[in-house]
């Protein structure tokens, strides 16, 4: 499917999500690489958008920011558990602090019986990153949902070769409503680009505001268009600036 013809730049804010959009999932997930030409085409759309531009993620903001920097952006992280504007001012919801600890716990004895599998602690939510050992997908799963059993207010999320558990509250749907709420993003059309099932919450939401979802790779979707992957939405978005440009 043809990726949208985007020209202008008054007209659009743009929402991306991080892993498997802008970069390439790999088995650890620090170990991912922001490709110079991609952050450039960032810092000049954002530029071009007039700061209409944003990160829609299951990560920390801070995370996200290393492999920005020197670019800042607006970013919503954990999946919209927290936010940061594009005048700089931070939102998070109000989490029981010590939850990921808790999680951490309440799993440890999967975690002992494989210790190759990769925790990531957030804010609100602890990740269990099975890539590296596929075949523990089910198993991995399973442990995560048997963690709702101990823990109140806390909600599963799958994604790829990832199961989390975080904090009730938000999605990236919400967090792009709540962008969409404020200057520079409103009275602009919503694009959103995602490659994982836990953004179809966006693309619900941009649908119903009549903007423009792209999912990023295979699967089912409710995205209207469609990139075959990450290497062709990179593509698409390099582009971009001399489309909103020109």
């Amino acid at each position: 499917m043809t990726l949208p013809d985007l020209r202008n730049p008054d007209r659009f804010a743009l929402f991306l999500d991080f892993d498997g959009t802008l970069v390439t999932i790999v088995n650890r997930p620090d170990d991912v690489r922001l490709d110079p030409e991609t952050r450039d085409a960032l810092a000049d759309l954002n530029g071009l958008l007039a700061g209409a531009l944003a990160i829609v993620t299951g990560r920390d903001i801070a995370a996200v920011d290393r492999f920005l920097a020197p670019l800042r952006l607006s970013i919503a992280g954990v999946h919209g558990l927290m936010r940061r504007d594009a005048q700089g001012r931070t939102y998070a919801s109000a989490v029981d602090p010590g939850l990921p600890a808790a999680i951490e716990r309440a799993v440890f004895p999967f975690l002992a019986k494989h210790p190759d599998l990769l925790v990531e602690r957030k804010y609100g939510a602890l990740a269990l990153h099975y890539r590296a050992r596929p075949e523990l997908e089910q198993a991995s799963i399973e442990a995560m949902e048997n963690v709702l059993g101990e823990l109140q207010e806390a909600e599963v999320k799958r994604g790829k070769m990832v199961v989390e558990v975080k904090a009730i509250g938000g999605n990236k749907g919400v967090a792009i409503a709540d962008f969409l709420a404020e200057k520079p993003f409103s009275g602009r059309t919503a694009v959103f680009a995602g490659d994982d099932i836990t953004d179809e919450d966006a693309f619900v939401l941009v649908n119903a505001r009549d903007g423009i979802s792209i999912k990023v790779g295979p699967g089912p979707t409710r995205a209207t268009y469609r990139a075959a992957g990450t290497v062709e939405f990179l593509k698409w978005l390099r582009q971009l600036p001399a489309q909103l440009g020109g």
